[in-house]
């Protein structure tokens, strides 16, 4: 099958077979996401899917986890779900877990009969864009969910036996409000227990929609600074539930730092990094991180120097 588009995956992800059953997103509508603006979106007919089965089961492939791509696989009807599992498990019957991304209105769509079947039909794991923790942010990035629906979401998936990683942005909540943003995300991650939290910090992209608030001055743009000073007080405030430890995953790609560890044990650490890179930050002029382009090769808005190069690449389709 040839791939169109970028790849786009959880890092941890990484070493699955990525089966594409969908061209772009579901849903495209999340004022500051370029990810799949270009792609025109449509399901791929099941007979490319398992033609796409075939040939890597052909080539002596033998996947033992496969992620579904691309951008909200999980907003797939539970029957056309059923469908795609089926096929894998007939040509692959080692494969161990299917993943995908979804979002909470993909989960809530869905009765809780059609989420247990899907987990029995081999879905582990989802990966959902929470982003932020406050209510108004979300509707103003035009998010298709609220808290409230995210609590439930994530009670319900749980509910039938799957696990998630919550993916959210330093940053979006905008200028002067990282502190409050970072409290109101710990406090939905310490109810919630995700297996893993990742951060990539916002790219204010000039293409989305979220720029032109920018211009307008109706969406003031936190700086790099302010985010990872975010970051540091959601790290001291995100709690384990019981003996199962966090395992949280920064990523600050437009200055390129980084930040990785399990929580509690590593938090020590983990603060001492966030601290050195405030105190190089906390001195300069503002940095933003205003970017162009299309994912992997985005670029810099300020000299348009490359984001990611071979050696400093966080999270992009080559580090995959």
């Amino acid at each position: 099958m040839i791939y169109e588009g970028q790849i786009c995956r959880a890092p941890m992800e990484r070493a699955s077979f990525m089966l594409p059953v969908m061209v772009g997103c579901s849903y495209g509508r999340c004022k500051f996401c370029n990810l799949f603006r270009h792609l025109a979106y449509r399901e791929i007919p099941l007979s490319q899917v398992e033609a796409e089965l075939r040939r890597v089961r052909d080539m002596n492939g033998r996947p033992r986890r496969i992620f579904l791509g691309d951008g909200n696989a999980f907003g797939l009807e539970a029957g056309h779900l059923e469908k795609v599992l089926d096929m894998i498990r007939g040509y692959f019957p080692q494969c161990e877990a299917v993943n995908m991304d979804a979002t909470v209105t993909s989960i809530l769509m869905k009765s809780d009969e059609e989420l247990a079947l899907l987990h029995r039909k081999g879905v582990r794991h989802l990966y959902i864009g929470i982003e932020s923790g406050l209510d108004d942010v979300l509707a103003f990035m035009e998010k298709d969910h609220d808290m409230s629906q995210a609590y439930e979401a994530v009670r319900r998936i749980s509910m039938a036996g799957m696990i998630f990683d919550a993916h959210i942005m330093t940053g979006v909540a905008g200028a002067g409000r990282g502190a409050e943003n970072a409290e109101a995300l710990a406090a939905f991650l310490n109810s919630t227990s995700p297996r893993h939290v990742v951060n990539f910090s916002m790219f204010h992209h000039r293409e989305v929609p979220l720029y032109q608030h920018i211009l307008d001055n109706t969406y003031r743009p936190a700086d790099e600074l302010e985010n990872l000073w975010e970051e540091r007080r959601l790290l001291e405030l995100i709690k384990a539930a019981g003996e199962q430890p966090v395992l949280y995953d920064g990523f600050h790609d437009y200055i390129q730092f980084r930040v990785r560890g399990h929580l509690p044990v590593d938090r020590g650490k983990m603060l001492d990094k966030l601290k050195e890179a405030i105190r190089q930050y906390e001195h300069r002029s503002p940095v933003y991180s205003y970017v162009q382009g299309e994912c992997p090769h985005l670029e810099k808005c300020d000299g348009l120097q490359k984001v990611w190069d071979k050696f400093s690449c966080f999270y992009s389709s080559e580090s995959l």
